[in-house]
This record gives C-alpha cells, sequence and structure tokens, in this order.
C-alpha cells in the first residue's frame, strides 16, 4: 500500500498538472492599418491634409488553452548550409529546447517537423504515431491576400562573406530540441499536420523555428497554409530568425530583417506571441 507522503506527493503533482493545462490568456502582437490626418505643404506652399495609412502595432489578450495547442518546430536543424545561418539556428533550439519541454509539460501537443529528415526518423515511435493516423483531408484553402515580403531574399539570404552555396546538410532535429518519444509526433506534412490537429481535437498551432521568410511561411504546415485552412496560427517572435542578407533591400542589418519580415507576418498573416509569455511563471 503506497504511503501517506508518495499519496500526498501524487495529488499535488495532479494538481499541479490541472493547474497548468488550464485555459489562460496571454499577450500577443498584431500590426492594424490605421488611417491617421497628416498635414502636408504643396507645391504652391498651401498646406492641407491628408489622410495617410499607418501600420501600428497593438496588444491583444489571447485566450490559450493549452490542451488545444500544438507546437510545431520548424525546421530547427542540426546544420544548415549558410554558416551564419547555422550558427544561429544553434544558438536559436538551445533557446527552444526548454520552451518545448515546458510547453509539453503544459499539455501542449509537440510536433516536431525537421523537413527532409523523415528517413532518420522513421523507425522512431513519434514518426510512427504520425504515420498510423487516419488521414483527414483538409478543407479548401481560403484565398487569402499573399503580398510581396518586406525583404529582398532572391539570393538565398545567406550573410557570409563571401555567401556559401547551398547544399543539404541537415539530417536530422538539432539534439537541443528534445523528442519525446511516448507524446510527440513527427512530421513535414501539412496533410499530416492537418491530421494530428484533428486527431487531438487542437485547435490553435503555435509556431517557432527557421527561416521567418522562408519554411515558416511558405511549408506545407507552415502559416500561409493552415491560415488558408483556416487555422489560427501564433508565431513565436523570439524563437525565429529570416534568411537575409543586409546586401539586399532593404539594406538593413539582418536582425532589422528578422524584425521586418516578423512585422510583416503580424500585418498579414496572425498574431505574435514571446516564449515567456508562453511558459508563464
Amino acid at each position: 500500500m503506497p504511503s501517506r507522503s508518495l499519496a500526498i506527493t501524487s495529488l499535488l503533482a495532479l494538481a499541479a498538472a490541472t493547474i497548468a493545462a488550464e485555459p489562460r490568456e496571454v499577450p500577443v502582437q498584431k500590426r492594424n492599418v490605421a488611417a491617421k490626418a497628416k498635414t502636408v505643404v504643396g507645391a504652391d506652399g498651401v498646406p492641407a491634409t491628408v489622410t495617410v495609412k499607418e501600420v501600428v502595432p497593438v496588444q491583444l489578450a489571447y485566450k490559450l488553452d493549452p490542451a488545444k495547442c500544438a507546437v510545431v518546430i520548424c525546421d530547427v536543424w542540426d546544420d544548415h548550409w549558410c554558416t551564419s545561418a547555422a550558427k544561429r539556428c544553434d544558438a536559436l533550439a538551445k533557446q527552444a529546447g526548454p520552451v518545448v519541454d515546458a510547453l509539453r509539460k503544459q499539455g501542449m501537443t509537440i510536433v516536431h517537423a525537421p523537413s527532409d529528415c523523415m528517413g532518420y526518423y522513421r523507425d522512431h515511435p513519434a514518426r510512427k504515431r504520425t504515420v498510423a493516423l487516419k488521414a483527414v483531408e483538409p478543407p479548401k484553402p481560403l484565398d487569402l491576400p499573399d503580398p510581396p515580403l518586406p525583404i529582398d531574399d532572391k539570393d538565398g539570404g545567406c550573410d557570409d562573406d563571401p555567401p556559401a552555396k547551398f547544399r543539404k546538410a541537415w539530417t536530422k532535429q538539432h539534439d537541443a530540441v528534445a523528442v519525446d518519444a511516448e507524446k510527440d509526433f513527427v512530421t513535414d506534412s501539412g496533410k499530416e499536420l492537418y491530421a494530428i490537429l484533428k486527431d487531438r481535437g487542437l485547435d490553435t498551432v503555435i509556431v517557432m523555428g527557421v527561416h521567418t521568410n522562408m519554411c515558416v511561411l511558405h511549408r506545407s504546415f507552415a502559416i500561409k497554409q493552415l491560415r488558408r485552412w483556416d487555422v489560427p496560427c501564433l508565431l513565436v517572435r523570439d524563437l525565429t530568425d529570416a534568411m537575409y542578407n543586409p546586401k539586399s533591400k532593404p539594406f538593413v542589418t539582418h536582425d532589422e530583417g528578422t524584425q521586418l519580415v516578423i512585422g510583416f507576418i503580424e500585418e498579414n498573416w496572425c498574431p505574435t506571441v514571446l516564449s515567456k509569455d508562453l511558459v508563464g511563471k
């Protein structure tokens, strides 16, 4: 028969898990287009009032139920063809690992999405768990506006000097982000992610990873496709990084380029959230 202290410990652990899984509000950020009156002086020297559009950040409270959230870790690979990107991804993975562990403990469903690496995970329980799910046909995609990015990434975005050439450098997800064999899922397919959402009754996808202007937006499991399927999303804005070369337009620093893409996502696709607000106390 279990001891009284062991029973109390078990009850406390159960209570803590229950509290952690309760729905709560988290602060998120989006960007709205606001009309603003502005005085301008014409060629004739006469002042006139005109209305201009201004994009402004807006803070909102977002109701989050951990039991109904999927956390998608996008392309946080073990290596990258661009040395600078690989270094930033290494640092990001080490920051993301504890966050992912904390969100899993809250009851969120963790989905690891290292594209082009499914062969490595072929025999992993998290991959087998995904493949075993019943296929679900996603809805007809919504016809949403798709404005151009605020940065030029046509050169591949590598800021090495000189820029490196593309090669498939990755074989798996970065080891700093642990894959729980008993709970997690592994996929690089949008349709498989959609099946996970429906099987688990999930209604919100929280996306972290790289790269903000590429895979995070354009993969079949990423923000644009999810929004076209009318799935609510949040981007973790402190756990992402862009592929941007400051030698390309708009000729800003790498970090500024990343922030421009984050603002673009907030304006056009979905709100963003900070990891500390997701993890909470």
